[in-house]
């Protein structure tokens, strides 16, 4: 596992991505506002369980990585800290609009299943967890496919956590999610500085 200041980064890194309005918590609050808390939580769920096909993904990806080219491992590191850098420019530059989708109702079933798919069709997903999970991972300290794993469920809980937040929030008061947008600015343009900030180490530290 990574040593105690390289977890705590890492944890400060998720949660602030985690708070950050994406995709996913659109979909939470958009099924909680709609349909209410049940299939919020239905959704989040879902998004959590198909965060779990990226993990897997990623995992088994850089287990196969590591044998075929050790070296690559090093080149995937300084892609993903580039990645991390791009995604905070983009995080400060964007206006932090919060504009909730029009979903129709379904069962808690489907509900679940649409945010499995949701979650697992996002390339975005993908390349985040390409680019971010392997920068936490030191293979002197044990097997990096195991590390892999144990932070990206440390990952998948928070987040899954937070969309619960929202799935109840979003159920009792679906205006003030659209409120918000000063609050959620200065979040966006923090979450922005921080992965530019983390990139920049990362890539440093790479070079050295």
């Amino acid at each position: 596992m990574p040593d105690l200041h390289s977890f705590l980064l890492f944890l400060a890194a998720g949660l602030a991505l985690n708070f950050t309005p994406g995709p996913d918590m659109l979909y939470v609050a958009a099924r909680g506002a709609s349909e209410g808390r049940p299939a919020g939580i239905a959704s989040a769920l879902g998004i959590g369980a198909g965060t779990l096909v990226h993990i897997t993904l990623v995992a088994l990806g850089l287990a196969a990585l590591l044998r075929a080219v050790p070296v690559a491992y090093l080149v995937v590191r300084i892609g993903g800290a580039a990645y991390l850098i791009y995604l905070g420019v983009r995080a400060i530059r964007s206006s932090g609009a919060l504009v909730l989708q029009h979903v129709e109702p379904a069962p808690l079933r489907t509900v679940f299943r649409q945010g499995v798919i949701t979650n697992v069709l996002n390339p975005k997903v993908a390349l985040f967890f390409l680019a971010f999970l392997p920068q936490f991972v030191d293979p002197s300290r044990g097997n990096p496919v195991v590390q892999v794993i144990v932070l990206g469920l440390v990952f998948d809980v928070t987040g899954t956590l937070v969309n619960l937040g929202v799935a109840v929030g979003a159920s009792r008061a679906a205006s003030k999610l659209r409120g918000a947008s000063r609050a959620r600015d200065i979040l966006q343009k923090v979450t922005g500085t921080l992965f530019i900030g983390l990139g920049l180490r990362l890539a440093l530290a790479n070079r050295s």
